[in-house]
């Protein structure tokens, strides 16, 4: 399946991962959470296709993605934290720019990769403006302490700054004056990443579990209670592709009988705590008997729970 842009790129996927070196990361990386390059703004176009996986069904798709990609050299030892604040208005315009599908939407979030109770203020996180223009997914991203990143988001102040981040660091503002925008909701999962070889260059592919969730205490390090957001028994396989999506890994999505899906996490998040109606898109996050939506602890260890009932949430999720 090829996908042809309707968007020209407006630029390379030169990098900025942390100003500081990652532990266990290596120079080959192609793509990924912390592209190892100087430039201080990371910015990438690229296509993104979502599918639900049941967790019986991860170790067959795991296998093959192990045999045709690489993994992402800080996704070994089951893989790495992601951990996401979500920015947006008293009336969450971004939220609802996501329900009604608008060819042109963002979205502005704080992020940090990996154990989350090591942050404090000199920790490196990441401020991104992600939008979509008709198909393409487009990215913008400055590391910055958490300190400064807090001074600029909720302080809504101007912080220091790399030569060459003037731009973006002024759009941040502008957004969080202009639109006054406040944390609200966080998301958190386990990723495993792997990158394309050979042919398949530019490819990422993500499998992310136990997504949960909180609508309060949005500081990244907080203790703070999570609760699942998406059934433990699923996780989201999501497909970035810089033009074209090979045909083997469309094929592997048909013969296990996965579906596309239109979840977002943060708009998961949002509906799963009461803030906006369920939409059409909603994963239930609970299971099919309707047992109470579980609290979880921040333990990444993955596990593998029945999925007897899996097929009939991603049924309704998808219709």
């Amino acid at each position: 399946m090829r996908l042809r842009p309707r968007s020209a790129p407006t630029g390379p996927d030169k990098g900025g991962g942390p100003s500081r070196p990652v532990p266990g990361g290596t120079a080959d990386d192609r793509t990924g959470h912390a592209l190892r390059a100087p430039s201080p703004l990371h910015a990438f176009n690229r296509y993104e296709i979502k599918y639900l996986v049941p967790t019986g069904r991860l170790a067959a798709i795991r296998d093959e993605l192990r045999a045709r990609l690489d993994l992402d050299s800080h996704a070994t030892d089951g893989g790495y934290g992601v951990w996401s604040v979500y920015y947006d208005t008293r009336l969450l315009r971004f939220y609802w720019e996501k329900i009604e599908g608008l060819r042109f939407r963002r979205k502005l979030r704080v992020r940090h990769y990996g154990d989350r109770t090591t942050i404090d203020d000199d920790t490196t996180v990441y401020v991104e403006i992600k939008q979509r223009v008709n198909r393409v997914t487009q990215k913008r991203r400055v590391a910055m302490p958490y300190a400064d990143v807090r001074l600029l988001c909720d302080g809504r102040q101007m912080v220091r700054h790399q030569p060459g981040q003037t731009g973006f660091v002024q759009e941040v503002l502008g957004l969080v004056q202009g639109l006054d925008l406040r944390p609200v909701a966080m998301t958190g999962y386990q990723r495993e990443a792997y990158v394309g070889r050979d042919a398949d260059l530019g490819l990422r592919v993500t499998l992310d579990h136990r997504v949960r969730g909180r609508d309060r205490e949005f500081h990244l390090g907080s203790d703070a209670e999570n609760r699942l957001i998406i059934p433990a028994s699923l996780s989201v396989l999501e497909v970035k592709a810089n033009d074209r999506v090979p045909y083997w890994l469309t094929d592997l999505a048909a013969r296990a009988e996965l579906n596309v899906v239109r979840v977002s996490k943060y708009c998961q998040s949002v509906e799963a705590f009461g803030r906006a109606p369920r939409s059409l898109f909603h994963i239930p996050d609970h299971d099919a008997e309707g047992t109470a939506p579980a609290e979880c602890t921040d333990d990444l260890t993955l596990s593998e729970p029945a999925v007897a009932d899996a097929p009939a949430l991603i049924t309704k999720a998808t219709r």
